[in-house]
């Protein structure tokens, strides 16, 4: 193991596959409130291991090939999406571009308003850009100019195939309930996670490109220090407190909430009211243009 700290990664992921394991085994049967407040842990845990797999996938967990590779297996199957797809979508494009013209996960692209339509659509509409920008065409040059890796990942595909027959062919009630809706629900997340990181933030600016979310951390693994993480991309989850510190005093403080779901409920339900809750784009001030405009990019 790299750092220690991810010895807490690992209990995560021990604790997910328990859980897991438990409620496949207690079935639908009875399913009262003792099983229905598990399943809310177990999507907590599911959203997790959406962090966790963008964690591994800049930073691998083990010195050992074999180590990571099942790793990657075992963050797939709980993922719900073979995880080599962060490397085209994530690493190679967005930290690339970070919200920029070419990103094809920029917030902005269907729309520049930031209220509830855009927030829960906005996971759709980026996954199919990811999918048709990033990882087929990735797929497809990797297939011809590193045989090697291409069959690596293709295997995550093969991998969670076989997870989803196995589980559904035994049970498919279950299945759908334990293993496809929390995977539904960790790729979603995920991708929201993104969107509230970036939306209204100014792409252009050093420091204000991001938007920071002090609640979340001692949950999931940091993700909150998103300035930081975008700053030093290779830096491990673990050291992400100390250096958002260090360039805190450079960030808008308008772009450091200290609650998420303090932030999803003044701007997409009280914001819908009222109007000094509603989101005000930096990028388009930046841009000396309407922030209601709701202009198409």
């Amino acid at each position: 193991m790299k750092y220690k700290a991810d010895l807490r990664t690992l209990i995560y992921m021990a604790i997910t596959t328990l859980i897991f394991a438990y409620q496949w085994q207690t079935g639908l049967d009875g399913f009262g409130l003792w099983a229905l407040l598990i399943y809310i842990v177990y999507l907590h845990f599911s959203v997790a291991v959406s962090v966790i797999t963008h964690n591994h996938n800049h930073l691998q967990i083990w010195n050992s090939k074999v180590l990571n590779v099942l790793t990657d297996w075992w963050l797939t199957v709980f993922y719900g999406i073979p995880i080599f797809t962060w490397i085209p979508t994530h690493n190679r494009n967005h930290h690339r571009y970070t919200n920029k013209q070419g990103d094809s996960t920029a917030t902005y692209r269907k729309s520049e308003l930031n209220n509830l339509f855009t927030f829960v659509s906005y996971p759709g509409v980026s996954s199919y850009y990811q999918i048709t920008e990033g990882i087929i065409p990735f797929m497809k040059d990797l297939k011809v100019r590193d045989r090697k890796r291409y069959r690596e990942y293709l295997t995550q595909c093969f991998v969670l195939l076989a997870w989803w027959l196995f589980w559904f062919l035994i049970d498919w009630k279950k299945a759908f309930i334990f293993v496809l809706i929390p995977q539904q629900v960790s790729g979603y997340v995920v991708q929201i996670f993104n969107y509230v990181q970036h939306v209204h933030a100014d792409e252009e600016s050093k420091y204000n490109h991001s938007r920071n979310f002090m609640g979340v951390n001692l949950f999931l693994f940091n993700n909150g220090y998103h300035t930081a993480h975008h700053e030093r991309a290779g830096m491990h989850w673990s050291e992400t407190p100390a250096y958002h510190q260090q360039i805190v005093q450079y960030i808008d403080p308008k772009l450091n909430e200290r609650s998420f779901w303090g932030y999803i409920l003044r701007t997409y339900f009280a914001g819908a009211l009222i109007e000094k809750y509603r989101s005000k784009s930096m990028r388009l001030v930046r841009k000396q243009v309407p922030v209601n405009s709701g202009s198409q990019s």
